[in-house]
């Protein structure tokens, strides 16, 4: 049994994914247009526009 307190890495993730939805509904909703455009959305979750050697793109390091 977990710690009281302590976060598993699945606990981790999950708080990451939910900041991140924050941020893009932030987006959303600061937004004139009616949906925002795939280079808004990587903006708003700083994904990279090439990346290096074949790598998935990686958003900024959230752990804290």
């Amino acid at each position: 049994m977990a710690m009281a307190g302590a976060l598993t890495v699945q606990d981790r993730i999950a708080l990451v994914e939910i900041e991140l939805c924050g941020e893009l509904m932030i987006a959303a909703a600061a937004s004139l247009e009616e949906r925002l455009s795939q280079a808004r959305i990587d903006e708003v979750l700083l994904v990279r526009a090439a990346p290096p050697e074949g790598r998935p793109p990686a958003c900024r390091d959230r752990e804290r």
